[in-house]
């Protein structure tokens, strides 16, 4: 369980004290004396009270004495509570912090080989080619089919084969090819692919590639044509210009010499690329830019203009299931007007080129265009999105019905934990209002979409309330007494004390709304993120 989710799920001991999973013994120990004073059953008479302080109390306790055993907390950051009271054990030699460090990491390296000496990758691509003109004529729809697959099989831990083929067939000619790639990592900079192509191409060659510093990367191959006997020489060399843009410079010498400038630029919600390429007998530059409206959809334009070819794309696409996701893309250019529909499944992929007209008519074009997407806005926002919008709402009905006892169990658990912070709460949020320093004005903590749709959702106030809680104590418990609160990245918030889980299953947010030195400010974070306030950014 090391990485990912199972990562995360083995930190709610971290939440429950408040502290980075990087904390010292010296950190964890402090946290821990602030907690007991809040939580000692001796400081309240009432048996109510007492009774809530002692449960608290014990978790506390329990969360100390594991994260300041070294070997406990080893365990616990790699296996969970469930590697504690199972009673794991990592051999009877290993007494030492750094010795259980080792042999689990040891076990990590073994299982990571086991793993890919077993993982095979497989991907493929079908092309149908439909020309409506051509039909117009009488001559068939179908104007061309191609087919591409590939497997990867990781042979050993440095070494990888690629074994593929393809075929063509276009109007009453076709053709076809197989090719094998052995791939070497001769060391963690560099590495070395041996290839060979029978078929239409049939080929054989060599390529290196090295890192020659931390940002610059260089690529140099030679073929040869088992044909003709004719070599290619190549080389590229890539360097990162920033965090987040790659360019490169590649150079051809061969029957078709040529030298090519391109870069490509990535960020979170776009990503775009360029490239000039000139040859002996051609020359073309392209150029692309793609932005993510969503997790689920994005747009994208393209253009392309050479020698043989000058075309404007412009499209989108949709993520329909976890591994499945649709594209259609409009293209006007000297080949026509085409449109391009795409499916994408895990390492599948197929494509259907329709070729809609051989002339440009300003009037077709613009009704090639305007229909489909007509259509698609129609689809989604009439019939799609309210279906998928009552799917989600009723899987959401039934999550909510399934978990009810266990969030009516959590939900007052946390309540009495609150109770017994609020008087802490309250005297520190005073004293941040006298020092016009900071003061959580409203915390709520639950289900994502029900935060941030919770003035303009379509469920009812019941249904928002019982997916999300109101969190103002404890976060105000929680401001230091110079005026700042920081909960800790890759740690969920839901372990937080006086926090619980109101959605299992759901993805959570924490929205806080909070006054500083007399101005407002309002933030959501997600589960798993940072949140450190007061920022700037967050002002309204």
């Amino acid at each position: 369980m090391i990485g990912g989710d199972g990562e995360h799920n083995n930190r709610q001991l971290y939440a429950l004290l408040h502290v980075s999973p990087e904390a010292s013994d010296e950190e964890i120990r402090k946290a821990y004396r602030q907690w007991a004073q809040v939580y000692h059953p001796d400081k309240y008479q009432s048996p109510q009270m007492k009774e809530v302080a002692t449960e608290n109390f014990q978790r506390v306790c329990e969360a100390y004495e594991i994260l300041t055993d070294g070997n406990k907390r080893v365990i616990y950051d790699i296996y969970g509570m469930e590697g504690l009271t199972s009673g794991l054990e990592l051999g009877p030699k290993l007494n030492k912090v750094d010795e259980i460090k080792e042999e689990l990491e040891r076990l990590r390296r073994q299982r990571e080989q086991e793993n890919d000496s077993a993982h095979m990758k497989s991907s493929g691509s079908i092309l149908a080619t439909l020309s409506w003109p051509d039909y117009l004529l009488g001559d068939g729809i179908m104007s061309g089919m191609g087919m591409a697959s590939e497997v990867q099989s990781q042979i050993s831990k440095h070494t990888s084969l690629a074994i593929g083929g393809n075929l063509g067939v276009n109007e009453n000619s076709g053709g076809g090819a197989a090719t094998a790639v052995l791939r070497h990592q001769i060391s963690q900079v560099s590495s070395v692919e041996f290839m060979g192509s029978i078929g239409l191409q049939s080929l054989i060659g060599i390529q290196a590639s090295r890192e020659l510093s931390v940002h610059s990367t260089a690529v140099m191959g030679v073929t040869m044509s088992l044909r003709d006997g004719s070599i290619n020489l190549s080389n590229t060399w890539s360097r990162h210009l920033s965090e987040s843009t790659n360019g490169n410079i590649q150079l051809s010498i061969g029957p078709e010499s040529s030298i090519g400038v391109g870069w490509r630029k990535k960020e979170k919600r776009m990503s775009a690329s360029g490239e000039i390429k000139i040859g002996t007998s051609s020359f073309g530059a392209t150029a692309n830019y793609t932005h993510l409206f969503s997790p689920k959809s994005h747009g994208r334009v393209a253009g392309t203009v050479g020698s043989s070819t000058l075309a404007l794309e412009i499209g989108g696409g949709r993520k329909i299931s976890k591994f499945s996701s649709v594209r259609m893309l409009y293209s006007i250019g000297i080949q026509g007007l085409i449109w391009r529909f795409e499916l994408h499944r895990g390492g599948q992929k197929l494509v259907v080129p329709i070729l809609l007209s051989n002339n440009i008519n300003p009037l077709f074009a613009t009704g090639a265009f305007f229909i489909p997407v007509s259509l698609y806005f129609t689809l989604k926002n009439f019939v799609l999105k309210p279906y998928f919008l009552r799917r989600e709402r009723q899987k959401s009905l039934e999550n909510i019905t399934k978990t009810q006892n266990q969030v009516q169990e959590a939900r007052a658990a946390a309540k009495k934990a609150q109770q017994l912070l609020q008087n802490v709460s309250n005297r520190k949020r005073n004293k941040q209002v006298e020092m016009k320093g900071l003061v959580v004005v409203e915390a709520l903590y639950g289900n994502r979409k029900s935060l941030l749709n919770r003035h303009k959702s379509e469920e009812t106030e019941d249904e928002v309330a019982a997916q999300i809680m109101d969190v103002t104590i404890p976060l105000n418990f929680l401001v230091t007494d110079s005026g700042q609160l920081k909960l800790h990245e890759g740690v969920q918030k839901s372990g937080i004390m006086g926090f619980c889980d109101p959605c299992p299953g759901e993805a959570k947010a924490l929205y806080v709304a909070y006054t500083h030195g007399g101005n407002r400010f309002e933030v959501i974070v997600d589960d798993y993120d940072e949140m450190m306030i007061p920022q700037e950014k967050h002002r309204i």
